[in-house]
Formats: structure tokens, C-alpha cells, sequence
């Protein structure tokens, strides 16, 4: 685990980006990937619009239909135990990290540009089971700023601040099943 005058040594490729590679160890990978398979994963919802990522929700999740922030499963012991390890890493309290959000993202499957929810704050991630690309992106007069970040499986990131903000971020379809847990703050 890196020490906290480690973590911010290298300045963000974005203002409120930390990312920690390694996060977790490979045998605990494996069984996050067992538990996630194990999860009620259903299609991502989008008003009528289903998507290719299969998703589960834990302490909050949200009703796109009726744009609001919807009941869920409290989260179970393992979740709270990851989330225990995993805010540490990045400065944060892990009680102030309430919802989280299990995704499998198939063969094909991935994810278009967006920001979170307002309703959420401090966004945290874990990548697993292969190396992806975190596209960012944020609107200028001209056109597009953009920035990518290679995350490696098991690395950790947190979206506070300006990434949070005032830019997008996505995931391209993949050619192999990616997995990810997502814990969110609550404004």
C-alpha cells in the first residue's frame, strides 16, 4: 500500500484524479470477480433503453425513469470490508462512500460518455479483470479537451473535485469481460 505523501507525488493528469495501481492483491481480484458473477446482475437500465453492461446496485441506486436517487440492498460484508480497504488508499473516511454499484461488462459491452449523477459526490472506483482506458473529456469554446488513463486491473481511482465536476468519462467496448465496483458519496 503506497504511504499518502506517495499518492499525490505525481500531479494528477486531471485536478481531483488520484489513481493507485495494485490496489488489491491478485488472489483478491479472483474473489471479487466471483462475487460480482455471483451478484442479481441484470442489463443497465436507461429509461427504455437497455445496455450491454450488467449492473447491481448496493445502499443506493438511481431510477433514470424518474430521476432520483432509488432504495437498494444495504451492503453486504463484503462490499463494506472492500470499501474498509479501498478509501484509505485514496485519503478518504470509507463511511462517507454509502452506495455502491457492481458492473460486468461482456464481450461488447461498455460504457458512453457521462458524469454521475448529481445527487452523488466523491466517486470510487476498483477496475478488474483487464486493462481498460478511463476516457475523459470536458467541453472548451473550441471543441473538446481530452485526456486518457490506462487503468490496469486492480487499480483504484477517485473522481473528486474538477474531474468530477466539470468532465465526462467513459470506457469503449472491449473485446474480453472487464468488472468493476464503483462506490459513491451522497451530497
Amino acid at each position: 500500500m503506497l504511504k499518502q505523501n506517495e499518492l499525490f507525488a505525481t500531479p494528477p493528469v486531471v485536478p481531483g484524479l488520484v489513481v493507485v495501481e495494485r490496489a488489491i492483491s491478485e488472489s483478491e481480484e479472483a474473489a471479487l470477480e466471483r462475487q460480482i458473477d455471483r451478484a442479481p446482475l441484470a442489463p443497465f437500465q436507461f429509461g427504455q433503453w437497455e445496455g450491454k453492461r450488467l449492473t447491481t446496485h448496493y445502499g443506493s441506486g438511481y431510477d433514470f425513469s424518474r430521476h432520483r436517487v432509488a432504495e437498494a440492498p444495504p451492503l453486504p460484508d463484503w462490499l463494506l470490508a472492500l470499501r474498509d480497504t479501498l478509501a484509505p488508499q485514496v485519503g478518504r473516511d470509507p463511511a462517507a462512500f454509502r452506495a455502491a454499484l457492481l458492473i460486468r461488462y461482456d464481450p461488447g459491452a461498455g460504457i458512453g460518455w457521462h458524469r454521475d449523477r448529481p445527487q452523488y459526490d466523491e466517486v470510487l472506483g476498483l477496475s478488474l479483470s483487464a486493462p481498460c482506458v478511463l476516457r475523459l473529456r470536458r467541453r472548451t469554446a473550441s471543441g473538446f479537451e481530452r485526456r486518457n488513463v490506462d487503468l490496469a486491473p486492480r487499480a483504484l481511482y477517485l473522481l473528486s473535485g474538477e474531474v468530477r465536476s466539470e468532465w465526462e468519462h467513459s470506457i469503449v467496448p472491449m473485446e474480453v469481460t472487464r468488472r468493476s465496483v464503483t462506490f459513491r458519496s451522497l451530497r
